[in-house]
């Protein structure tokens, strides 16, 4: 079974979806981590008395996940990893169009591979590592509660002159959709990066007046940094964002429009209404011009699914059960992975250079840089942070 050491940052997110009464099977759905392992860090805290009406400190998630990963790990089943062997075969038989029935996959694999283990090792292994008989999305007919959710997804609109490059260059537009009243945001931008996310969702609640409490992104790699269908992990600087606002986030799987249909139904209609056969001085304008859209054209339209206007929807019902949008705009840190202290004891962070303790040398460790200061994470058994100034 594969594993993966949780960092303090998702430490930190599982703290803070348990302070907000999360069940440990959505904290386990929601963040791709190993339920079992959700249970030992939950356990932990509870052991604390971790307080729930709050976030956890950092002091306190150094705590937890110091307590759980000293603990030493369970032996693998013998027969776990001879399963996975023939990973590659299984996967073949049960993805054919007339799939076998998995009791045969396992007799073939006995009489004609050699394989010794029992059929319950092979149920469990098909159905935890390739998600053999695993449910079917439900469909949600009815629109979530008012206030609650907003779908995400880049669009691409088109080529458009940028003056400060000099050159034409595509065009692409985040797109967030209120999926109560299905009022939309539009913000245009040359990149599709995680500072290119942060700063259009900040401008979309700027816009809104108030905030959203749990989002539906789609699955770009300025958000998800791997697109597990089963386990996806976030990029750490994103993560970063959801929890200074205060958001959750459930990502779209890759190719699977339908987990988005709110915002994805949008994006055409963004390209044809409010981009196509228009001109813009640069980018700035073609911020102003879509901003101007969503309120007065897509804003006021009556919708064809709900048959209501989506801003007198907003203004009326959604606003009121949002949350106050931060005052500021998020500033986007830097993160650098598995980096190995010098020999000079320092490690160099947006160059420049800082200096860590002999504990570390040559050991690889993660920071995180911002505007203000640069947190230095040991990547030894017990983590912990050091702000360097």
């Amino acid at each position: 079974m594969s594993y993966r050491e949780l960092t303090m940052i998702d430490v930190k997110e599982l703290l803070r979806r348990r302070a907000a009464e999360h069940s440990s099977r959505k904290i386990a759905r929601d963040t791709g981590t190993d339920r079992n392992t959700v249970a030992r860090y939950l356990a932990v805290a509870d052991e604390m008395k971790l307080a729930r009406d709050r976030e956890p400190t950092e002091a306190e998630v150094h705590e937890v996940a110091q307590r759980v990963q000293a603990r030493p790990l369970p032996d693998a089943s013998s027969e776990w990893p001879a399963v996975a062997g023939h990973k590659k075969r299984i996967e073949e038989w049960l993805g054919k169009k007339r799939p076998l029935r998995l009791s045969k996959v396992h007799t073939l694999l006995v009489r004609d591979h050699g394989l010794e283990a029992s059929y319950a090792t092979v149920r469990r292994y098909a159905m935890e590592e390739l998600g053999w008989r695993k449910r079917a999305p439900t469909i949600r007919l009815d629109d979530p509660p008012a206030g609650q959710e907003a779908q995400v997804d880049f669009g691409k609109m088109g080529l458009m002159l940028d003056p400060v490059a000099g050159r034409t260059r595509v065009l692409w537009a985040l797109v967030i959709t209120l999926s109560f009243s299905r009022y939309p945001f539009v913000w245009p931008t040359f990149a599709q990066t995680t500072e290119a996310v942060c700063e259009g969702l900040d401008r979309a609640w700027w816009f809104f007046g108030a905030m959203i409490r749990t989002m539906i992104p789609d699955n770009t790699r300025a958000i998800v940094k791997d697109p597990d269908a089963l386990n996806p992990v976030l990029v750490a600087a994103f993560l970063d964002y959801l929890q200074a606002r205060g958001i959750y986030v459930d990502p779209a799987r890759i190719r699977k429009p339908k987990d988005k249909p709110r915002v994805e139904n949008q994006v055409p209609y963004v390209r044809e209404s409010w981009f196509d056969g228009e001109t813009f001085a640069d980018l700035d304008d073609a911020r102003r011009s879509a901003e101007h859209w969503a309120g007065e054209t897509a804003g006021r339209r009556v919708h064809g699914t709900t048959q209501q206007v989506p801003r007198e929807v907003f203004e009326s019902t959604e606003k009121a059960a949002m949350l106050a949008p931060a005052a500021e705009a998020f500033d986007v840190p830097i993160w650098t992975d598995k980096s190995k202290v010098h020999p000079g004891h320092h490690i160099q962070v947006a160059r420049a250079l800082y200096l860590v303790p002999s504990l570390y040398l040559q050991k690889p460790v993660r920071a995180r840089a911002d505007k203000t200061c640069v947190k230095i994470v040991s990547a030894a058994p017990a983590p912990s942070w050091r702000v360097a100034s």
